[in-house]
This record gives C-alpha cells, sequence and structure tokens, in this order.
C-alpha cells in the first residue's frame, strides 16, 4: 500500500480515511470501527482539544489500559499538533505525579480504574481532567468528543514536530520523557513493514501495553500499511490465544515472559495457528526450551528484535530463516536504514568481535530528553549518534551480540527497571543501612529484581517490599532480598554490581534482550 503521501501520524488515519473508509482499522472488544470512522473519531477528539485550549505544541497525558481512546487521544492531538503523554498506568499515584508535572501536561484523561490515582494528586498538579466513564466531578470523555463535529482542524506539521513524549526510567531516579516525532514513526513503520510481514490484508493483535513503544509502535506500523489491528485491553494469556484463532491473527508481538505463559495453555482449535506470518519478540532474555517449545507449537514464524524507547524500538532483527544454534544468542543485523558502531571507551571503533558500547544512526534516533539538555547531551552526539548503554559485539557477518548493560537496567516482563530508582526508596527505610538492587534471572519474567540489603536493625524483608509498595510501580518492587553484611565496592566508593550479578547469571547465556 502507498505509503509516499504519509508523512506523520494525523496523516496516518488522514490518508487511510481517505483510500480505504470503509476498511477495518481497529477492533477493540465488540467494537469494529473504520478507517473512515477513525478519522472522524480523531477529528472529533482534536476539535474537543482545541476548544479546551489545547494548541500546537501542548502536551495531554493518557492514562487507561488499551482502548479506543488511546487511539483517539493520541492521533487527534497529533491533527492539532499537540503532544500525547502516554503514562505507564502500573505506576503510583506519586510517579504519575511527576510525570504530568515534568511534561508540563495541561490536560490528563484518565480512566476509571485510576480515578483514585488522579483524585490523590489532584491538588499537586496544574492540569484539568477529562475522565473515560462517569465521574462526580470530571467531564465524561464520550460526551466531551461528541459535542464535536467531526471536522479536520487541518493543522500541518513538520517531519520534525514532537508528537509523543514516551517516559522511561532513567539511571538517575527519575523518568525521562523520550521526544518522538513524526519522522521517528515515519522511518520506523514503513521501514518495517516488509520485514514484519505487514500488507493491508495484514490482521494484527495489538497487546502490549499502549504506553510502551513495542505497544503504540507495533500498533502504528499496522495502522500505516492499512491493516487491521485487534486490541486486546491486558495481557491475558486465554484471550491471547482465542483472539489469534478467533481473528486469524497474521501479525504478532510479544515479550518472551508472555510466549512463555501461552505454552502452558491449550490450543483454542485443534489445527493450530495456520494464518500466523511473524511472531515478533523482544526486550528481554528467551530461554531456549521457550523459544523451542514456541516453534514447535506456533511454527517457524519467530522473529528476534533489540530496540528502545529512544530509538522508536527495534533497530536490529534475526528472522526465522536466522533461527539456527549458532545465531540464537544474537539480536540480528541492523535494519538497512540504521547504522551501528562497537565503540571502546576511547571513543573509537573497536575490531569485530571485540565488545564495547553499541552506538546506533538513525532517523529512529529521538530528538532528546524533555526539559532534560544534560541527559540529551550524555546520550546523543552531535553527529547524531545515540549511545544504547548497551554492551555487545559484532560478528565478521554483521550479527550483534550483546552482551551486558552498561547502565545496569533491568527488563522484567518487558519493563525497564533502573535500580537506582528502587534503590532511593528502599534506603529511605530507617533500618536499611545499605542497599543493591540487581537483575537475577528469572523463567518467567527475563530477569527479576532482587534487592541485597545491608540491615541497620532487625528488619524482615516482607516489611521492606510492603514498605515499597507504597512508593513504586509492583513491576519495580524486589520480588527477592538478601541481608549482607556489607556490599562490594570500588575504592571511589561504588557499588561493583557486576561482582553482585556473577553468581545469578554465570550459568545464563546473554543477560540482555
Amino acid at each position: 500500500m502507498d505509503t509516499a503521501g504519509i508523512a506523520g501520524l494525523a496523516d496516518v488515519v488522514r490518508a487511510r480515511g481517505a483510500d480505504r473508509p470503509d476498511a477495518t482499522a481497529l477492533v477493540i472488544g465488540e467494537q469494529i470501527i473504520t478507517y473512515g470512522e477513525l478519522d472522524a473519531r480523531t477529528n472529533r477528539a482534536a476539535q474537543a482539544f482545541a476548544q479546551a485550549g489545547i494548541g500546537f505544541g501542548d502536551r495531554v497525558a493518557f492514562i487507561e489500559r488499551n482502548s479506543a481512546e488511546f487511539f483517539d487521544v493520541v492521533l487527534g492531538l497529533a491533527k492539532l499538533g499537540a503532544v500525547g503523554v502516554p503514562v505507564n498506568w502500573r505506576l503510583a499515584a506519586p510517579e504519575m505525579r511527576y510525570i504530568i508535572e515534568d511534561s508540563g501536561a495541561r490536560l490528563v484523561v484518565v480512566g476509571q480504574d485510576f480515578y483514585g490515582h488522579i483524585e490523590s494528586i489532584e491538588d499537586d498538579i496544574d492540569a484539568d481532567v477529562v475522565a473515560i466513564g462517569t465521574h462526580d466531578r470530571w467531564p465524561c470523555f464520550a460526551d466531551w468528543v461528541a459535542a464535536h463535529d467531526p471536522v479536520d482542524p487541518s493543522v500541518l506539521t513538520g517531519p520534525e514536530d514532537l508528537v509523543s513524549l514516551m517516559y522511561t526510567s532513567g539511571t538517575t531516579g527519575l523518568p525521562k520523557g523520550v521526544m518522538l516525532c513524526n519522522a521517528n514513526y515515519r522511518c520506523k513503520s514503513v521501514g518495517v513493514a516488509r520485514p514484519w510481514r505487514f500488507t493491508a490484508d495484514s490482521v494484527s493483535l495489538a497487546v502490549m501495553p499502549l504506553f510502551h513503544i513495542a505497544g503504540c509502535g507495533w500498533a502504528f506500523a499496522g495502522l500505516w500499511a492499512g491493516a487491521t489491528t485487534v486490541v486486546l485491553r491486558d495481557v491475558d494469556p486465554e484471550a491471547i490465544l482465542a483472539a489469534v484463532a478467533g481473528h486469524r491473527i497474521t501479525n504478532l508481538l510479544l515479550v518472551p515472559a508472555v510466549i512463555a505463559s501461552l505454552l502452558d495453555k491449550p490450543d483454542p482449535r485443534p489445527r493450530g495457528f495456520p494464518d500466523l506470518r511473524v511472531i515478533v519478540y523482544g526486550a528481554s532474555p528467551i530461554s531456549d526450551d521457550v523459544l523451542v517449545r514456541g516453534i514447535e507449537r506456533f511454527g517457524g514464524v519467530f522473529t528476534q528484535v533489540y530496540g528502545m524507547t529512544e530509538t522508536t524500538g527495534s533497530i536490529t532483527q534475526l528472522d526465522e530463516s536466522d533461527h539456527v544454534p549458532y545465531l540464537l544468542r544474537s539480536c540480528g543485523k541492523p535494519y538497512p536504514w540504521v547504522q551501528l558502531r562497537i565503540v571502546g571507551d576511547d571513543g573509537v571503533d573497536v575490531a569485530p568481535g571485540t565488545v564495547g558500547e553499541l552506538w546506533t544512526r538513525s532517523e529512529q534516533n529521538m530528538l532528546g530528553y524533555w526539559n532534560n539538555p544534560d541527559a540529551t547531551a550524555a546520550t546523543l552526539t552531535a553527529d547524531g549518534w545515540l549511545r544504547t548503554g548497551d554492551a555487545g559485539c559484532v560478528d565478521a557477518d554483521g550479527y550483534v551480540f550483546l552482551q551486558d548493560r552498561i547502565k545496569d537496567m533491568i527488563v522484567s516482563g518487558g519493563e525497564n527497571v533502573y535500580p537506582i530508582e528502587v534503590e532511593n526508596v528502599l534506603m529511605t527505610h530507617p533500618d536499611v543501612a545499605d542497599v543493591a538492587v540487581i537483575g537475577v534471572p528469572d523463567e518467567k519474567w527475563g530477569e527479576a529484581v532482587k534487592a541485597l540489603v545491608v540491615p541497620a536493625a532487625s528488619l524482615r524483608a516482607a516489611d521492606l517490599i510492603e514498605f515499597a509498595r507504597a512508593r513504586l510501580a509492583g513491576f519495580k518492587l524486589p520480588k527477592t532480598v538478601d541481608f549482607v553484611d556489607s556490599l562490594p565496592r570500588t575504592p571511589s566508593g561504588k557499588v561493583l554490581k557486576r561482582e553482585l550479578r556473577e553468581p545469578y547469571w554465570a550459568d545464563v547465556g546473554r543477560q540482555i534482550g
């Protein structure tokens, strides 16, 4: 399908609404939304936002599970040149408050399950609130939008105009807003159409959270191709299998933990899944056992990817044909439009097979971090290279092998967890003298959060975890706590995280996804 005239997110629904108005764009529960209807819905949303005073460059936060409203909000804002801020709904209320405040969001659109979060911080944020559902004080989103005509505001945006802020945890303990523009999404969506087997007759399943680049990036790629996207509200293994069978899904993206959970469920139909073209997976390590069992059940349709929010998602791919023993520890080769370097500590490229830091350059690279020039300068070079913080090497054939994380990040079930953020919370407990947080192997989640704690007084692991629960999202909580007499440190006082991790990872292959 022609994508030449689609320069940004707003153009996706404009173009598809014009050339394929009766084709199904989204299937969400019992809702079937055509491209023509999606164009009209996002026009109404754009008019509602404009009436509320939202204009070019303004930010609007969105807090809700996967839903039709996500597309109404983000694509409607794009038609105004405004910026969507999808917020991780798994966060605790104080964490949500930080993102709303840091982004300068003028409006928050929130689902019923999260009313309590916003009610608890409403006095601390300088933003109006619109409810997805019924609330005694906040306007109802559906009524609020329906009161407006489906007229396109016809605001034109350029390739470098900001379209979304995707917040990711930072090494300083505070989330950073990754600035993604129209050119980022266009480059990614057009580029992956062929390697991800997207065509206009694809039926794609979007089940990963849409606040993640893995979720929204996948959904946008499907819309760019004019495909049908079936959206599931939550990650539920039985619902995923039922949707794959019932909707005859052709394209699917999952994290390894979800793939593993599917293998424990019975097939909903005896003849398997002949419609599947590709299952894209990534974001965390996958065990050989899960991969082998997955191929036995779903067929040779597995494709591994590697990327990050800062690169608008995947930048390398290991194709189905490359899933052979030698290459299973590789994350594949860079896409044709992506440049990669492996750089030593001296900033000079290292020889093939030598481990260094992976740097990348392409149109997928973010504009920078929102209101954070220091973090931007530390990540993006003046000539456009992005330092990933991941260590790896490239073999003579161009395959990338990742070895370890330079930045200590933990990926648990596809969620990014930075140890410093958890450590900062645990250190506020009066009975904790010192603490280090690391990621350890976990059969279900890929990695699990472990806290190594030097106690200042008698302390129970369960009490410490409960202490953190009110201050951190559930996926950031330590799954286990070990009490130790001291932590290994360098002469300058830095905790030797690699030394702490080694006993747990000694018998495990690649440590990052």
